[in-house]
């Protein structure tokens, strides 16, 4: 059975998007949660489960594979399942989807810095930085493009949910905690998203969660 070593759920992007990519797989795994930035946070960094990821979740373990990094995670688990679960069968589409999910995976860190992910809090609209306003203004760009030209087929960026919704699924939750105003459009496609069961069912677990991590606990001044 394929074992996933995640951080928090409140509050760790990327372990999102490697456990929707295991969901989206379909196959069965085992599901290990180490709070981060406690005892436990360090100990095990140094141990082997975490070689050779330099500390870092998630981390996806089939037999004596060791795969850390989403993207990554979810190329491993469309070769070894099926691709068109994770990208769209379009070569025109799969293209666009493909650059939309790197540009997300090496992009956007103003947003990532001065709206940290906290599935559990929703804030007051605040002051944005510009710098934090031309990131999401790419985005909405992104998910305007996609939805025009490939989203006839359902909700999701590319009409089924993929890979792209998997990497753009923090970004959505992010929004969310930071009482963001959206278009209508990329309105309808969050409201998809949040709705989908495994967000769901990730959000409900990490009201669960016991630990909390105080400097994510509030907005950035």
């Amino acid at each position: 059975m394929l074992k996933l070593i995640l951080g928090n759920k409140a509050y760790s992007s990327w372990s999102l998007r490697g456990w929707l990519a295991v969901k989206q797989s379909g196959l069965q795994f085992e599901e290990i949660t180490v709070p981060m930035f406690d005892e436990e946070w360090d100990r095990r960094r140094e141990g082997d489960e975490f070689a050779p990821s330099g500390g870092k979740v998630p981390i996806l373990w089939d037999d004596q594979a060791v795969i850390w990094d989403s993207l990554a995670i979810i190329e491993w688990l469309a070769d070894k399942t099926d691709r068109a679960r994770y990208w769209p069968k379009d070569e025109i589409a799969r293209g666009m989807a493909r650059s939309m999910a790197a540009e997300m995976h090496s992009s956007y860190q103003n947003l990532r810095r001065e709206c940290a992910m906290n599935v559990r809090k929703q804030f007051p609209p605040g002051k944005l930085s510009e710098e934090v306003r031309a990131e999401i203004v790419r985005i909405l760009e992104l998910w305007a493009q996609a939805r025009a030209r490939h989203g006839g087929g359902g909700p999701y960026l590319f009409g089924t949910f993929g890979a792209v919704d998997i990497m753009f699924a923090p970004v959505i939750t992010r929004f969310i905690t930071y009482s963001i105003q959206v278009p209508r459009f990329a309105a309808a496609y969050m409201e998809a998203m949040i709705n989908h069961p495994w967000m769901r069912e990730w959000i409900d677990a990490a009201q669960e969660e016991p630990w909390v991590i105080e400097r994510y606990e509030t907005p950035a001044a």
